[in-house]
């Protein structure tokens, strides 16, 4: 039995997990805005996933010894999703909000669901019926409500900068990572964190020696410290094993979908930590991922007696 199989009746476990990772990545994106003047965006990437490693690696030793042979066996497919979701997926992050606007950077990572299922098409031959289509489409369309506060016209804001194809970039290799989480080696879900984010912080660390080469070496102080500390903790060992164990049991396809929650959270933390008054924006965009969610996850959301959509259908 393939361990990565979603499975047919997962229970209320999975989506309760993947609903902490949007709330954890949502900090990490309000926090990498915060510091971007503080430190490097390898630095702090390169920091963060070597304070994670170290984190994780005392609760990790013993599963991953008796992982040892397919951790050797699987090793490129680790590497591989290391460079994509660890390394590439989080340093594209920090280095596009140096350039990029809050409204560009939130609308573009919106567009991740959606190419998450587009992957699942070309790659798997999954089937998306019109009922989850629709969904998605829902789901975007509340997701970009909140990011654009309502006002259609701030599209009009809407100018391509470096850091816009940045964010563009890290979507697709994110996507890429989720897809490939089927494709993992049968090991341990502590096991995979503690591996990859060793891989992932092993390939930042040339980056990072030629970052302080051209910038220097980063001024560390009590607020990078703490941040580093967060994202260490937080969006990396917390949502990772949240959503590793969610794409296991439901699929990427479904999974992908909870990406639509990390423009919610962080209004519901710019409310909580901010002071700041939810507004109606807020609660449509809330309104429309909520029943695009609903459409999608139903049971029976496939048409009946009406073919989903499909590229490619890998032959059992």
């Amino acid at each position: 039995m393939n361990p990565a199989a979603p499975s047919r009746s997962p229970g209320p476990a999975p989506y309760l997990l993947l609903a902490v990772a949007p709330l954890c990545w949502a900090g990490n994106i309000v926090l990498a805005r915060g510091v971007a003047d503080l430190i490097a965006p390898v630095a702090f990437a390169f920091f963060r996933w070597t304070l994670a490693t170290l984190l994780i690696l005392p609760f990790a030793l013993r599963q991953a010894a008796q992982d040892r042979r397919e951790i050797r066996r699987g090793w490129k497919r680790l590497l591989l999703l290391a460079l994509l979701g660890i390394s590439g997926f989080n340093t594209l992050l920090y280095a596009a909000v140096h350039t990029t606007t809050a409204i560009n950077g939130a609308l573009i990572q919106t567009s991740m669901p959606a190419v998450i299922v587009l992957f699942g098409l070309l790659f798997h031959g999954e089937t998306v019926s019109r009922l989850q289509l629709a969904g998605v489409l829902l789901c975007v369309a509340g997701a970009a409500g909140i990011v654009l506060r309502g006002d259609p016209t701030r599209l009009a804001q809407f100018a391509v900068v470096p850091g816009d194809l940045l964010m563009a970039t890290a979507v697709v290799l994110y996507a890429l990572y989720s897809i490939l989480l089927r494709h993992r080696p049968p090991i341990h879900p502590v096991s995979l964190l503690a591996v990859t984010f060793f891989l992932g912080a092993a390939a930042l660390f040339p980056a990072f020696l030629a970052e302080c080469a051209l910038r220097g070496f980063p001024a560390i102080d009590g607020r990078v410290v703490l941040s580093v500390l967060y994202v260490a903790l937080f969006p990396s060992i917390v949502a990772y094993f949240c959503w590793n164990r969610g794409v296991d049991r439901l699929g990427p396809n479904r999974a992908g979908l909870f990406i639509n929650l990390i423009p919610v959270f962080a209004a519901l933390l710019s409310v909580g930590l901010l002071g700041e008054r939810l507004q109606g924006f807020h609660l449509a965009g809330m309104g429309l991922i909520a029943c695009g969610m609903t459409l999608f996850y139903r049971r029976g959301a496939p048409d009946r007696g009406r073919p989903g959509f499909a590229v490619w259908r890998k032959p059992e």
